[in-house]
């Protein structure tokens, strides 16, 4: 969208993007085997970082990597934590003079500052609304005992609903043991991993999204999707979820399989119109970037990095 922000983006040289694209590495090195992933990292890292002069700030999305050379940073940087991957990553943050943004507050660890939270925005106009969904239920996300795929069954079971389940297989013995043997194609659907026009469609068709997880997520882009769609959402109230669904405006918080089953007939009683005029209002593309230019702002103003 156009702010009259000028904006360099470092990435790989065949991304996409309406923003002055640089880099140095031509392709993700998960796509090209004669690559190695530290080395293209570094390499990557380092050349962003030799531009920094550049510009009035640096915003790093890479993690803990870009943090143990911030010194050579000579700009105020930004980095959004988008869930920590292990507490061995630590040190990189504890020492480096970023500041830092989570993506809920959730997410944060107690050992940083953050100078503020900002919830991940979607392409609203991009996604369909749905007046009047279908009976089915729909799961989305990796396939993986975290997400809950099996309760999600059981739960649309329980409700005598169809479940369409939609995502990459990231455990396959979890698949293989805990859902493969309950999809039917009629009662249980498996569509795998699906594109951008499909999720619209997929999400906004259903009665609503299950989303039972089993760990502390720090966001849910699906479940923001879905929202945007008119489909609301029953959760477990895990991480980041009491923050994003809005417990009978845009779906549903609930403790456990019988709260699930029970609260499936429920769902009826949600405007639509009213969930994704929510949705659009608290999670547009527009809103998380007016959040992060105040950020920009701030520490531009404070000299900070």
């Amino acid at each position: 969208m156009e702010t009259g922000v000028e904006v360099t983006l470092f990435a790989t040289l065949d991304s996409i993007t309406a923003a002055r694209l640089d880099g140095v590495c031509p392709r993700g090195y998960a796509d090209d085997a004669s690559a190695d992933g530290r080395v293209a990292e570094a390499m990557h890292v380092s050349y962003a970082l030799a531009r920094a002069g550049d510009f009035d700030i640096v915003h790093n999305h890479l993690d803990w990597l870009p943090l143990a050379f911030a010194d050579h940073c000579r700009a105020p940087l930004v980095t959004t934590v988008h869930g920590f991957s292990g507490p061995t990553i630590l040190p990189a943050y504890r020492s480096s003079r970023s500041s830092f943004v989570s993506i809920s507050d959730a997410d944060r660890h107690p050992d940083l500052d953050y100078v503020a939270t900002v919830h991940h925005g979607v392409d609203a106009g991009g996604l369909p609304f749905s007046p009047a969904g279908a009976p089915g239920l729909v799961s989305f996300g990796r396939i993986h005992p975290d997400k809950g795929t099996h309760t999600a069954i059981e739960i649309a079971r329980r409700a005598g609903r169809t479940l369409t389940i939609c995502g990459i297989v990231q455990d396959e013995r979890y698949f293989t043991e805990r859902v493969a043997p309950h999809i039917d194609g009629e009662h249980v659907i498996f569509l795998g991993a699906v594109g951008p026009q499909r999720r619209g469609e997929i999400l906004g068709r259903a009665e609503a999204l299950l989303h039972p997880i089993d760990f502390d997520e720090p966001f849910g882009l699906s479940v923001v999707e879905s929202m945007v769609c008119g489909t609301p959402v029953i959760a477990y109230p895990r991480g980041s979820m009491p923050e994003i669904v809005d417990d009978g405006v845009t779906g549903f918080l609930v403790r456990g399989i019988d709260q699930a089953v029970a609260t499936v007939g429920a769902v009826r009683t949600i405007d639509r119109a009213g969930c994704r005029e929510q949705a659009r209002k608290r999670f547009d593309a527009h809103r998380m970037v007016a959040d992060y230019l105040a950020v920009y702002e701030q520490l531009i103003g404070s000299g900070r990095g």
